[in-house]
Formats: C-alpha cells, structure tokens, sequence
C-alpha cells in the first residue's frame, strides 16, 4: 500500500511539474500560481533555498547522494522533468489551443485565477488593516505591471542576463509571469522565439555534421543571448528563492497578502476579450515563428459589446477554470484524509 502511494504521488508530482511548464509558457498565466493552489508552493521554495554553498561542497566532493537528499532532489526532479514533458507536449497542445479557441482558453485561464484568489484567501485567517494594506499594495502593483508598454527589444548580454533573472519569476512568485515580463522588457520574441529557433537548428545542424553555423554571426549571437538567458534564469532562480524562503518565514501572513493582491491585479492580463499587437519585422511586415504563425507582443482590452453565444460559451469556461482549481482543493483534501 505504501509503495502503491508513493508511486502515486510520484505521478502525481510530475503531473503538477506539466501544469506550472504549461502555465509558464503562456503570457499572463504564472507557474508559481499553480504552486500555490496545487499546496507545494512552500516546499518548492525551500527545497530550491537548498542550493548553497553547501550543496556545492556535497557535489563537489563527490557525495552526490547526499546532495541529492538536502536539495530534496526526487521532488525538484520530478517537478522538473514535468516542466521538461510539458515542453515538448502540452504546451504544444496549449499552443493549438490558443490559435484555434483562443477566447475559451484565456476564459478558462481567467476562471483559474479567479478560484485560485478565492482558494488563497479562504485559507488566510483574520485579517485586519496591515493585512488588508498589503493586499491592496500586491493590488496596485499587479495592475501597474499589466498597463505597462513593452520595451524595444535588446540583445545586450548584460540585459539578458538580468531578463534571466526577471523572467523566472514566474515560477518563484505567484501572479507574476514571466513571459508577461519579457514582454514587457522587449525580449520575448528574441529569448523565447528566436534564440531557441536557432538551438533548433543549430542541434539540427551538428547531427547533420554540419559546422557552418560557426561562420553565422546572427546564429552565434543567438546562442549567446540564450546562454545568458540561461544563466540569469538559473541565478534568478537560486537567489529569489533564498529571498522568499526568508519573508516567509519571518512575514509569512503579510507575504501570502502581497501575493493575493498580485493575483488578483493580475486578472487584467487575462482578461478574455482583447485584439493582438503582431510583431513587425524591420520592412514592416508580420513577423511569424517557427510554425509560420504571427508573434505576439501586447494585447489591447476590450469589454464584449453584445451577450452572444461565444460570450456565453466564454463565461462558462470560466466556471470550468474555477471548478478546476477547487477540484484540487478537493483532491488534496481527499488524499489527506486517506493519509490520515
């Protein structure tokens, strides 16, 4: 019996690993947020405050397994290698989604958001005028962040990096997503579309045994800018980690406000109806991905001018992202209590 719960919760963890993969993908929608409300946002956080100094030294001394044990290694692997799945499968999926039922999907992402402030919040305990303060600064700060004009875009290494650093937010911090914010700093075409584009190609090339990419400036910028995306993305990672595993052990009540309020200032960058801003290319025209499709950079809102079938259709998929979030409420209810 034992074993049998184990292996589920195994599943079940890279299941949660797929979810925050999928939901990090997609501008507006955070990673973290899906930590939160799944109940392993907190163990998430110190499990990557684990990767010091110390876990350095196990490593480089070669007690691997007694490195994998202090980071809590089985869990941020198999959270991880949900990440990597959702990659390369349901993110595809959310891709097609997106182009052929775009209204629905961000409906049912809204629906989501919306369950997960009210999951949040029934589970706060008292609050009284500091709490409420907190909340309403996470408030302003996720509705300032949703109005902003995006950046140009910029390819200086240093930039990147600190982009690294930026965008990973996503998965550490609830209601902040860094694909939103990569937008917002100009760079998400050139560090999620373009730069990965070229290690396609470039992996494409090298099991070609093909090296003339090394002559291709253009490529080997790219791969540059990916690097240092990469390496910003990890540092972020380690050192926002070691940032928020502190406030919330010392301000845990005032931390779980900041990140309600930004949730909920949040709910505007998903908002359902809205027109796309294409991104242009230099001459002026579309420029598309590696699918052929146009590239997304920014989204104007709109309220729906007419009560139709498809704002009909919208509004109940939002009931389904809310039943969504409080099946796992549910879920986790359930399995504690067979645990118990």
């Amino acid at each position: 019996m034992e074993s049998s719960r184990s292996y589920s919760d195994k599943i079940w963890l890279v299941l949660k690993g797929l979810a925050m993969g999928a939901a990090n993908k997609v501008p507006g929608v955070s990673g973290g947020v899906v930590a939160f409300v799944a109940g392993f946002y907190e163990e998430f956080i110190y499990s990557l405050q684990k990767i010091n100094r110390k876990a350095f030294a196990l490593l480089i001394n070669g007690r691997f397994k007694s490195f994998f044990q202090y980071i809590n290694g089985r869990f941020l692997g198999l959270l991880i290698l949900g990440m990597i799945i959702s990659y390369f499968s349901v993110s595809k999926v959310l891709d097609y989604l997106i182009v052929h039922f775009e209204l629905y999907v961000w409906s049912t992402f809204f629906g989501m958001i919306v369950g997960s402030i009210y999951y949040i919040a029934k589970g706060f305990g008292a609050w009284n005028r500091k709490y409420l303060a907190y909340l309403l600064t996470g408030i302003a700060a996720g509705i300032s962040i949703s109005f902003l004009e995006p950046a140009k875009e910029n390819d200086n290494l240093i930039f990147v990096f600190l982009c690294g650093i930026i965008g990973v937010s996503g998965m550490t911090l609830p209601g902040l997503s860094g694909s939103f914010i990569l937008i917002l700093l100009g760079n998400y075409v050139l560090l999620l579309v373009d730069s990965v584009n070229a290690l396609y190609d470039t992996i494409a090339d090298i099991l070609h045994w093909d090296f003339s990419f090394t002559q291709d400036s253009e490529r080997i910028q790219l791969l540059k800018v990916l690097t240092s995306f990469s390496l910003g993305s990890l540092a972020g990672l380690v050192s926002l980690s070691h940032l928020l595993a502190y406030v919330l052990k010392r301000f845990k009540k005032a931390t779980y406000a900041v990140i309600l309020g930004f949730i909920a200032g949040s709910l505007g960058v998903v908002w359902p109806w809205k027109e796309k801003v294409i991104a242009l290319t230099s001459s002026g025209e579309n420029k598309l991905d590696a699918n052929g499709r146009d590239i997304i950079i920014d989204y104007s809102r709109f309220f729906p001018s007419e009560f139709s079938v498809e704002t009909m259709l919208a509004i109940l998929f939002m009931f389904v992202g809310i039943t969504i979030v409080l099946s796992l409420d549910w879920y986790q209810k359930h399995t504690t209590s067979q645990h118990g």
